[in-house]
């Protein structure tokens, strides 16, 4: 039963989804984990959803109570529902897995869903958002680079991108690709850095390589104005 799960069925089903390579073995690995995701994450005092929400709600001073959130990869919608408590009132989001979406719809979070395999597939929004987050997928394995520049393309001027990733000894050489990508837009400017927050325990580490907990980093981007209208020029 669900609620006699420990530590140790977690850990032996986050390393089981470390050897599903294929993209489609991916989208069913978290279709099958949907009903137990949000118990299980629990169990590994994932801290990431709550530490993001935060962060953006730290910086944003704009109008929570008519703005629309992006959620990219929003699984069940825990990032969503911080963000809810945080005053933010609109959401859309979007997930690779049925499964995760289908128990998302249940939460009554979301104004609308769309599904899209990041990476392969382009993200499907058609308008700009205040906000646009991603939380936990951006690891090794998971969703490739490509999308952080879509996610700048999903923002509106002036608007915040806000990103997580794991720090743990698996996903070191993605953290470093990562960031540079995050480089190469500033560079461009494209957008401006608001805030990096490195956090030393993030989640509990189920890996060998790693003991304790694992550090994560949040980071916070604001699109350029002046970059993003010279778009349309």
């Amino acid at each position: 039963m669900a609620n006699r799960r420990t530590f140790s069925d977690v850990r032996n089903v986050i390393l089981s989804a470390h050897r599903n390579t294929d993209t489609q073995d991916k989208v069913g690995f978290y279709d099958t984990w949907a009903e137990n995701y949000e118990q299980d994450v629990a169990l590994l005092d994932y801290r990431a959803p709550l530490l993001a929400a935060e962060c953006v709600s730290s910086f944003y001073k704009g109008d929570r109570e008519n703005i629309t959130v992006l959620d990219v990869a929003c699984g069940t919608g825990l990032v969503s529902a911080h963000l809810k408590k945080m005053g933010f009132h609109h959401f859309v989001g979007v997930d690779g897995s049925l499964g995760m979406l289908e128990l998302a719809k249940k939460t009554g979070l979301y104004e609308q869903f769309k599904q899209c395999l990041l990476g392969q597939d382009s993200l499907p929004v058609e308008a700009a958002y205040e906000i646009v987050i991603i939380v936990g997928a951006l690891s090794v394995g998971q969703v490739p680079l490509t999308v952080i520049r879509e996610m700048w393309e999903a923002t509106k001027p002036g608007g915040y991108v806000c990103m997580t990733t794991r720090g743990n000894a698996d996903n070191l050489e993605y953290k470093v690709e990562l960031e540079k990508m995050i480089k190469t837009l500033e560079e461009e400017d494209k957008w401006r850095r608001v805030t990096v927050v490195e956090v030393e325990e993030w989640e509990r580490a189920v890996s060998q390589q790693d003991d304790g907990y694992i550090p994560g980093t949040i980071y916070l981007y604001q699109k350029t104005v002046l970059n993003a209208l010279h778009e349309y020029i």
